[in-house]
C-alpha cells in the first residue's frame, strides 16, 4: 500500500461511480468504508458488487477466496462518523458545488489532520470545492472514469492550495490501486471530458438529424476507430442527465456551440430516458446489473 493510506472512505458509494471506486480500492487491498445517505442504495450497490465479483470468479479472473477477501474489506455505512479514521476520503456525490463543499466541511472536524480529501468531480473547480473545508492543502481532484471498476485512468488535479505532499501521496495511492494517473489542470472537463462532451453532442445531433440509428453509429465507431464501447452505449452508462450537466458547465466557460446541449438531449432527460439507471436511453435495459465483471 502507498504511504500512510491504509483505509479509504468512499462517499456516494450507493451510486454507480462510487460503487465502482469502492471496488477499485477494496480489490487493491485497502480497507474500504462505503458511505451513502440511503441504506437501500448501499444495499443495491452491495448486491451489484457481489454480482460483479461473482462474474469475475466465473470467468476465472479471481478465485472464490480472493472474492471473499475483497468483499470482507468493504463496509457499508450511513454514518459520517465511520469515516473518521480513514486516511483518504474520495467523494463521488451529486455534481453540485455546495453539496461537495458541505460534505468536506462536515468531514473536516471528524477526520485526522493527515486525512486527504479527494473529489471525483469532472465539471467543478477543485479549488472551489476545497475552499470551505479548513484543509485546502489536503484536497485533490481524482477523477475516475466510468465504469471505474474496469477503467484504469484517473485524472489527477491539484487545486491552487493543494500541497505537493498531498498530490504525491494521492498519486502514489492511484498507482498502488492499479490505476494509471495523469496530471491535469484544475479546469472543467480536464482531458477526457473536454474532448468527449463535444464529441458525444455531435453524436446526439447526428441521431436527431436521422443520419443513422444509435446502434449503427456505435457499430461504426467501434469497428472503424477500435473503441470498445460506442458513444451511445457510453452515454447510457454515464447517464443522459450527467451529459446535460456537463454541457451546462462547459458551454458558459468555452462558448463552444459543440458543448451546448442538443435539443434531443434535453428532451430525453425531461422524459426520464436517462440510460441504464432508468432502463431506457438510446437503448432499453432489463435489470440494473453492474457493468463488466
Amino acid at each position: 500500500m502507498s504511504g500512510i493510506i491504509r483505509k479509504v472512505g468512499v462517499c456516494g458509494a450507493g451510486g454507480t461511480m462510487g460503487a465502482g471506486i469502492a471496488i477499485v480500492t477494496a480489490r487493491a487491498g485497502f480497507e474500504t468504508v462505503c458511505y451513502d445517505l440511503a441504506q437501500p442504495a448501499l444495499d443495491a450497490a452491495a448486491k451489484q458488487t457481489a454480482g460483479f465479483f461473482g462474474k469475475s470468479v466465473d470467468r476465472g479472473k479471481m478465485s472464490a477466496g480472493e472474492r471473499d477477501a475483497v468483499l470482507a474489506r468493504m463496509r457499508a455505512t450511513t454514518s459520517l462518523d465511520d469515516l473518521a479514521d480513514c486516511d483518504l476520503v474520495i467523494e463521488a456525490v451529486f455534481e453540485d458545488l455546495k453539496t461537495k463543499q458541505q460534505l468536506f466541511a462536515a468531514l473536516d472536524p471528524l477526520c485526522a489532520k493527515h486525512t486527504i480529501f479527494a473529489s471525483n468531480t469532472s465539471t467543478l473547480s477543485i479549488t472551489e470545492i476545497a475552499s470551505q473545508c479548513g484543509r485546502q492543502d489536503r484536497v485533490v481532484g481524482m477523477h475516475f472514469c466510468l465504469p471505474a471498476q474496469l477503467m484504469k485512468l484517473i485524472e489527477m488535479s491539484p487545486g491552487m492550495n493543494t500541497s505537493r505532499e498531498t498530490f504525491d501521496t494521492a498519486w502514489s495511492f492511484a498507482e498502488a490501486a492499479g490505476q494509471t494517473p495523469v496530471r491535469t489542470q484544475d479546469k472543467p472537463g480536464f482531458i477526457l471530458n473536454a474532448l468527449l462532451v463535444p464529441f458525444n453532442n455531435d453524436v446526439i445531433r447526428a441521431v436527431e438529424a436521422g443520419v443513422a440509428t444509435p446502434a449503427d453509429i456505435d457499430a461504426a465507431i467501434k469497428t472503424g476507430l477500435g473503441y470498445r464501447m460506442g458513444p451511445c452505449e457510453l452515454l447510457d452508462l454515464i447517464g443522459l442527465d450527467t451529459q446535460l450537466r456537463l454541457c451546462e458547465a462547459f458551454y458558459p466557460v468555452t462558448l463552444d456551440v459543440r458543448s451546448s446541449a442538443p435539443p434531443l438531449l434535453r428532451r430525453m432527460v425531461a422524459a426520464g430516458h436517462l440510460g441504464r439507471k432508468t432502463g431506457r436511453g438510446f437503448y432499453t435495459y432489463d435489470g440494473n446489473a453492474m457493468f463488466g465483471g
